[in-house]
């Protein structure tokens, strides 16, 4: 069973739920180490004291704070669990709100299981997480975490509740370096693009081959050099990347290329799609002016919850 990394209690109101926080996520990375490509001999790295130069163990390094390149204040354990910090032990929700309106680019710090702590949780823990599947809401939670305060959504998964980690409005990049200039596009064009949606539409993401092929593929290799033989050839051809030349070719191919794969996965029905524009006969002399460059326009930070 998982080690919890957190424990305290959820503040709802004048309601309180007893609590610990669990992983919701697990890595099946394959580790590789570092090793002196020579001899095969494995890399180590030691942490020194630059003072006395001193090699340390981990019971021998704390934490610090540098004010100056002489200068460090030393912070213990004991001075972060002692901080006036109303969110210390507490997950304090502070509002409720559809989950349509958070933007996925703030998720990412991390997901967590809550779960009871001890009989008396149970029947607050199970009328939080039913109310929230009644009013199909979320809720908005500070808590601390690992020497920082954080933002999440608490939702109800199953027969659970789980507590997804939020990155705070600051640290959200404004993507106005990253946006195009304003370029022209054709209604045909558009909606080849809507066909393709369509087309390679599926119900829940659980329908997709969600298989780790890169895990698959490293296993593979590792096998293969200790058995010393060359790993099994990989299925299929790699696809490159060309350059699109005639977008509306490229929108049709790729809807008929993704009718067949579904025909061949789902014993060959058809799609329900729009229908595919007619594409227009090109004249011989006319040529497409360049779209006009225009300045971007200023985006403004979104607001988070």
């Amino acid at each position: 069973m998982p080690r919890p990394v957190w424990s305290g209690a959820i503040s709802f109101g004048l309601v309180t739920v007893p609590c610990k926080l669990e992983n919701a996520t697990e890595k099946h990375d394959v580790s590789l180490r570092q090793v002196h490509v020579e001899d095969g001999g494995r890399v180590r790295y030691r942490k020194t004291c630059d003072i006395d130069g001193q090699v340390l163990t981990e019971d021998e390094i704390g934490k610090g704070y540098e004010v100056s390149k002489d200068h460090i204040i030393p912070i213990t354990d004991q001075d972060l669990a002692d901080m006036p910090l109303p969110t210390a032990k507490a997950i304090e929700i502070v509002a409720f709100i559809d989950r349509a309106t958070v933007d996925p680019v703030q998720y990412g710090a991390g997901s967590y299981f809550i779960a009871p702590d001890g009989p008396v949780a149970a029947k607050p823990y199970v009328l939080l997480r039913k109310a929230l599947e009644r009013n199909e809401k979320v809720a908005v939670a500070k808590f601390a975490l690992r020497g920082r305060e954080r933002l999440g959504l608490l939702r109800p998964l199953e027969d659970a509740l789980l507590l997804s980690g939020l990155h705070w409005g600051d640290e959200i990049r404004s993507s106005e370096e990253v946006t195009p200039p304003e370029t022209e596009l054709t209604e045909d064009e558009i909606k080849g693009a809507l066909t393709l949606m369509d087309t390679m539409t599926v119900t829940s993401i659980s329908d997709l081959d969600v298989t780790d092929h890169y895990t698959e593929a490293l296993h593979e290799v590792i096998e293969a050099k200790a058995e010393q033989r060359e790993p099994a050839p990989a299925e299929g051809e790699a696809k490159e990347a060309a350059p699109v030349v005639d977008l509306m070719a490229a929108l049709e191919k790729s809807v008929a290329d993704a009718r067949e794969r579904r025909g061949a996965t789902s014993g060959g029905g058809e799609a329900t799609v729009h229908e595919m524009p007619a594409k227009p006969k090109k004249k011989a002399a006319a040529k497409k002016a360049p779209a006009k460059k225009t300045a971007a326009k200023k985006t403004t930070r979104r607001k988070t919850a």
